[in-house]
């Protein structure tokens, strides 16, 4: 049996009070807000309604465990975006949604590309470290695989400003994985893209719109899945692993969060 390795972040609510007020908006990605049915109280409750039943003809006078999951987006946690969260045309075509992925599409081998000797927070990952980073695994980039960027924000809590200071990915960045053959892109980062403050401001400064989440809309020459906010990345090697992504089956949607999990062979 292969050895497992949850790649996955925790969706735990308590983190959304840990956000700095001036992330706030983040908080919906970061965890939903979840209401606990515990047997001896709402789910209890409802049983007796449901069954018309006295407390005392419920198992030890309990009923059953529930929870209700509030302002979670689908892009929340460790989570796929589908190529529709680029845009409606990818390649030209009509992109594709959550619906429109086989499983088998998101089962890859994997290659962890360890960017942190060559980047900085809040600035683009080069080419040139991306290359370092694919040859240190001894590997080549090949048709079908996952790269998986470790930038080493795996350090910070969402409580800590350097949490949304993360190092991000260009669109020549981006392109270059994609003509390599890269059809899954993994980041340790809340986002795939620098982060939007600081595209923002490059915008403003220069006009120029190739700082408008030019990471993402990459996609739409290339079609690629983008994992964003794994975990645990540092527990792989860097080649000779197959990794899956598990999503969460929404209809016609532009992400979903996952399991994301790696796969060792013993």
């Amino acid at each position: 049996m292969p050895r497992l390795v949850d790649l996955t972040a925790s969706m735990d609510p308590k983190y959304r009070d840990l956000v700095p007020k001036e992330f706030a908006r983040w908080e919906n990605i970061v965890s939903p807000k979840i209401s606990y049915w515990t047997p001896d109280k709402e789910g209890k409750e409802v049983m007796m309604k449901m069954y018309g039943a006295p407390e005392e003809d419920l198992p030890d006078g309990e009923g059953y465990a529930a929870e209700m999951l509030h302002e979670m987006s689908s892009h929340c946690g460790t989570h796929v975006d589908a190529p529709l969260h680029s845009g409606r045309l990818i390649e030209g075509r009509p992109a594709r949604t959550m619906s429109d992925i086989d499983l088998a599409e998101l089962f890859r081998p994997g290659l962890v590309l360890d960017v942190r000797p060559w980047v900085n927070r809040n600035e683009a990952i080069s080419i040139e470290a991306l290359q370092r980073a694919i040859d240190a695994t001894g590997q080549s980039v090949e048709e079908g695989h996952a790269v998986l960027l470790r930038t080493g924000q795996e350090e910070y809590a969402n409580d800590q400003r350097e949490f949304y200071e993360y190092p991000g990915m260009t669109g020549d960045g981006t392109r270059f994985l994609t003509g390599l053959g890269a059809t899954i892109l993994g980041t340790d980062a809340l986002a795939w893209d620098r982060p939007t403050p600081v595209l923002v401001d490059a915008y403003k400064r220069t006009g120029d719109k190739g700082h408008i989440w030019d990471g993402h809309f990459a996609i739409r020459d290339k079609e690629a899945f983008i994992v964003q906010k794994l975990t645990n990345l540092k527990a792989l090697p860097l080649s000779g692993f197959t990794v899956g992504f598990f999503p969460i089956k929404l209809p016609r949607t532009s992400a979903a969060p996952c399991r994301a999990v790696a796969f060792i062979a013993d």
